[in-house]
């Protein structure tokens, strides 16, 4: 029984851990991590490989890609030679299209950073061009953090849903 419901938290987590990719209030890797901890105490697992090592890589991963996604986005915007502006403008607009999604725009993501980035920077003076460009890699940098959030949740993800059917269907 402990299995189960450890199995299912662990699925539970994984799953939030996914959205976490992409919203940005929900810190997605963590819950992954915590979901593959939660694997590791179900009494049944009988694991092939050292699973200590495993998890403390798992956790250097999550930690890395944690502080990329806060330091990324501000590093390549400031790297093109964006502003202050252009980044608050990207975060304003990555909320603002994760609100849009809820409610049924879901282009509203994707959109929401780019234009917010380039609103910011024509508010903050940058000509048109300039604007634009840092507009385009504030996008780049947001797909790769987003992209990186969503590999170590669907690693996570696959372990937990391998293993728990391993444990519940042997």
């Amino acid at each position: 029984m402990l299995d189960i419901v450890l199995i299912l938290l662990a699925l539970a987590l994984c799953l939030l851990g996914l959205v976490g990719a992409v919203v940005p209030a929900i810190p997605g890797p963590p819950l992954s991590w915590v979901g593959l901890l939660l694997m590791v105490f179900c009494p049944s697992l009988e694991i092939s490989f050292p699973i200590v090592p495993f998890m403390l890589l798992a956790l250097l991963v999550m930690v890395i890609v944690t502080v990329l996604d806060f330091v990324a986005p501000v590093w390549i915007t400031k790297r093109v030679g964006g502003t202050k502006a252009g980044t608050n403008g990207a975060t304003i607009g990555m909320v603002l299209g994760v609100a849009a999604s809820c409610f049924g725009f879901f282009p509203g993501v994707l959109i929401g950073p780019f234009l917010g980035a380039y609103c910011g920077e024509l508010m903050a003076g940058v000509q048109s061009g300039k604007a634009f460009k840092v507009a385009c890699y504030s996008f780049l940098s947001f797909i790769l953090t987003t992209g990186l959030k969503m590999l170590y949740g669907f690693a996570a993800l696959s372990f937990v849903v391998y293993e728990g059917v391993g444990m519940l269907f042997p």
